[in-house]
């Protein structure tokens, strides 16, 4: 098992690089915000996951060991294969997701495609006792924003990035419980 990788990136392409490690390249499938980062001729660590299959052995790069852990929990549900885990970890953060899952709030996961409702229903429900034994309430808890999935549609709908709403949803004052009123004083918060 493939679990650690250090090296030249020699290429990269739409969903995946290459990475040399003392004169061997190893191809190896990312997310789309890790392959922005990477740039061809630098130096890399990476966290693998190696997903043998009858007809494949493929290797699935992370940065840290909190998505590659993530990554391995999404793909332990039937029905989540590791392109759809790895859509579900462009979408948002590590905490981010846990968070989501934690507090049963499926629709961030339906945001991925290829998970639909009723997958992403199982996978909170199958992920969330798991996530909440893995996870100290720091981990999750900071940057929690309680916002509603409502409030984050609102402002992902207006262009916002889910971690810029998820930021200006927490800086609301917690005593503000209508869901449009947070939206406009979270307007407010980001136009400063």
């Amino acid at each position: 098992m493939i679990s650690y990788l250090r090296g030249t990136i020699i290429a990269k392409s739409l969903n995946y690089f290459i990475i040399d490690v003392r004169d061997v390249g190893y191809s190896i499938f990312a997310g789309e915000s890790f392959l922005n980062e990477i740039i061809v001729g630098s130096s890399l660590e990476v966290f693998t996951h190696h997903h043998v299959r009858e007809e494949s052995s493929d290797l699935y790069g992370f940065k840290n060991i909190d998505e590659l852990d993530l990554f391995e929990l999404l793909i332990s549900v039937s029905g989540v294969g590791p392109k759809s885990a790895l859509g579900v970890l462009a979408i948002a953060s590590a905490n981010d997701i846990k968070e989501s899952i934690i507090r049963g709030d499926a629709d961030l996961l339906t945001k991925v495609s290829g998970i639909g409702k009723k997958t992403a229903e199982r996978l909170v429900l199958e992920l969330k006792t798991k996530i909440i034994k893995i996870s100290s309430a720091s981990d999750i808890s900071a940057g929690s924003s309680l916002a509603s999935s409502d409030e984050l549609d609102a402002l992902i709908s207006l262009g916002y990035s889910l971690s810029e709403a998820r930021g200006a949803l927490s800086a609301v004052d917690s005593s503000i419980k209508d869901t449009g009123e947070r939206v406009k004083q979270a307007l407010k918060i980001m136009k400063k």
